[in-house]
């Protein structure tokens, strides 16, 4: 956490101080879209989500975003499209949210895929528009900002 004077303020501002973040939003050759079911304690529900992850020291925003996708859902990015950086949280957090477009990602997840043991890889193989405007699970605001900048930027359409 830390505090932060503003101008001649007396009175210290918060904010937690954490890695940025990456957010995938893939498409598969076939159209459909690699996700994630989890657990939500802030929640108390399973969500659907992006693949998505932390940004570790020494590494580049795209190299976290290939390594989240891979080790999250078994997909694979051969291409990655920079849609932007977000403010995850103007009032509590510093860290950014790079978030990516991954085309015509492949292949399916190999034999050998082992996910992680507190989420479900799944395939989205409803309409883009079912799961932005019908998909009650997938309720994060910054999973439909990634979407909503694809949507946007031309790179898939509603």
């Amino acid at each position: 956490m830390i505090g932060k004077s503003i101008g001649h303020e007396t009175q210290l501002h918060y904010s937690l101080s954490t890695l940025d973040y990456v957010h995938i939003f893939a498409v598969t050759k076939g159209g459909t879209f690699p996700v994630v079911r989890q657990f939500r304690p802030a929640l108390e529900a399973i969500t659907l989500e992006l693949p998505s992850g932390h940004v570790e020291v020494g590494e580049t925003p795209a190299q976290a975003a290939k390594r989240e996708l891979r080790e999250e859902t078994g997909f694979i990015a051969n291409e990655l499209i920079l849609l932007g950086t977000l403010a995850p949280d103007t009032g509590r957090l510093s860290n950014r949210l790079w978030c990516f477009f991954a085309p015509r990602v492949g292949p399916n997840p190999p034999q050998d895929f082992k996910p992680q043991p507190d989420l479900e890889p799944a395939v989205y193989d409803k309409s883009l528009r079912n799961l932005i405007l019908n998909e009650p699970a997938f309720s994060s605001a910054l999973n439909r900002a990634t979407v909503l900048m694809a949507i946007a930027q031309g790179h898939v359409a509603l």
